[in-house]
């Protein structure tokens, strides 16, 4: 009977290890340095094009307080699935060639918002969104020429090309899943400071022992804290940027529409002191923010701000 087992498990562990190589495409890209120089090259075009302002933090998705991003994405993919299953079910072509309209133009805006993301990530999320935004540019591809093919009457090729396009875009979709779960790009950094840190006031430190009109750290806890002492009192934020962790005691203090706020030192994300909540992108979730007294003695004490 083991005799008998051992050439199935054989052809198992094949099949396996034929899978593999595209089980580990994602960190194979992480660790590719081949497109680097052209990475940096749009980096520097996008970010020097798209200056920070409403038409940026539109695209990050700040007015939402969500990223935009995937929304779009949502929408857009629906549609390219859609046409695969009614090219499938023989429905109306008419009804496919609706689907992939609205697809095609709606991949338009997600592509914007992806690229606005993308230029704001680390460089090992990078190189997988470039093969991500290849691969749904080619999926893009294939189902425009879907949509001429058909509206010239060549449903059948149009089909071809739209299962091909599924293909496509399927890819790009795992490497977009990748990129948010794997590699944490567009989730809330920040989030865990929530749960570390209970209700209530919490000793932090003696006010004598912040400098004036500069920014510190200091510890509450497991966390990292923003510590800025002013002529209006301190001022307590979650120290580790919610975009991606970037340290904001190295940031610049700056004032936005007569308010207070950080700017993160790492990709510009603009928080106000006051409450944490988000001015500029790309963060679009608020930096946990804490309310502050002082003792007659001089120790600050400080207890979470729930918006």
């Amino acid at each position: 009977m083991s005799e008998a087992v051992k050439p199935g498990r054989g052809r198992l562990r094949a099949s396996l290890e034929r899978i593999m190589p595209a089980i580990n495409l994602p960190d194979r890209l992480e660790r590719t340095t081949t497109l680097d120089r052209p990475i940096q090259y749009l980096t520097r075009l996008v970010r020097g094009r798209l200056r920070q302002g409403r038409l940026r933090d539109l695209l990050h998705g700040v007015p939402i307080g969500h990223p935009l991003h995937p929304l779009l994405a949502t929408g857009t993919l629906g549609c390219f699935v859609g046409v695969g299953v009614l090219d499938a079910t023989d429905s109306d072509p008419r009804d496919a060639r609706v689907l992939l309209t609205a697809g095609i133009a709606g991949a338009i805006p997600t592509a914007a918002a992806g690229v606005a993301d993308w230029s704001m990530l680390h460089r090992e999320q990078q190189r997988v969104g470039l093969a991500h935004a290849a691969a749904n540019l080619a999926a893009l591809g294939l189902y425009t020429g879907s949509l001429l093919l058909r509206l010239s009457g060549r449903e059948r090729a149009g089909r071809m090309l739209a299962y091909a396009g599924l293909a496509a875009v399927g890819l790009g979709g795992y490497l977009g899943g990748h990129m948010s779960y794997r590699q944490a790009a567009g989730a809330n950094h920040a989030e865990s400071v929530t749960h570390l840190v209970p209700l209530g006031w919490h000793d932090l430190c003696r006010l004598p022992d912040l400098p004036e009109g500069r920014p510190v750290t200091r510890r509450l806890g497991y966390i990292d804290l923003f510590v800025l002492r002013h002529s209006g009192g301190v001022s307590v934020l979650a120290d580790r940027c919610a975009h991606l962790a970037g340290p904001l005691h190295q940031g610049n203090i700056v004032i936005e529409g007569g308010e207070r706020c950080v700017s993160c030192p790492w990709h510009g994300s603009t928080f106000r002191l006051s409450n944490g909540s988000v001015v500029h992108g790309p963060a679009t979730a608020p930096q946990p923010a804490f309310e502050t007294r002082i003792r007659p003695d001089g120790l600050v004490q400080v207890k979470p701000i729930h918006l």
